[in-house]
């Protein structure tokens, strides 16, 4: 049985990381294995960039975090060496990022991961990792609007070259 502080460090822990889960709205359960330090720190280095919180966690702390958050089916992936990428405002940055770096790393493993609460299977992470980058997606639908009103200013001055300057 542990000693008392030891016990209160480990709660204070569970507690902290149960807030980081319940404030994120996105989150990667990953197998870090095999990866080299200088890889390793690269990918952080990524990660930080793009806003995602990326870090190292036991199994049984992670576990116990994850009671009561409706998460709790991801804790059967929870074995062998575990980290945790969390996004509080991007959906896919995570998924875009973690999934690149498992291509090019074969000891690197995407084990789960939530969205928005609900845990998603491999095949959903696997999709919002293929999506673009939300500046990407906005400057297609700003794009998009901007096309009718670009065409319908060309056709007006079109008319006016046509006539001349009527006015």
């Amino acid at each position: 049985m542990p000693n008392a502080k030891v016990l209160e460090q480990k709660q204070q822990i569970v507690a902290e990381l149960t807030e980081k889960v319940n404030g994120s709205i996105a989150g990667i359960i990953v197998d870090y294995k095999g990866v080299t330090v200088a890889d390793d720190t690269a990918l952080r280095k990524e990660l930080r960039e793009n806003g995602i919180e990326y870090f190292v966690v036991k199994n049984t702390l992670l576990s116990r975090a994850l009671e009561g958050t409706g998460l709790e089916d991801m804790r059967s992936t929870l074995e062998g060496t575990t980290a945790i990428a969390l996004s509080k405002e991007d959906h896919t940055a995570a998924a875009r990022i973690l999934s690149k770096f498992a291509e090019d790393h074969e000891t690197f493993n995407i084990k789960t991961g939530f969205l928005e609460g609900k845990v998603v299977d491999l095949a959903t992470i696997d999709s919002l990792a293929k999506l673009p980058t939300k500046d990407v997606l906005l400057a297609t639908v700003c794009n998009a609007f901007q096309a009718p009103i670009s065409a319908f200013a060309r056709a007006v001055q079109a008319i006016v070259d046509k006539n001349g300057d009527a006015a």
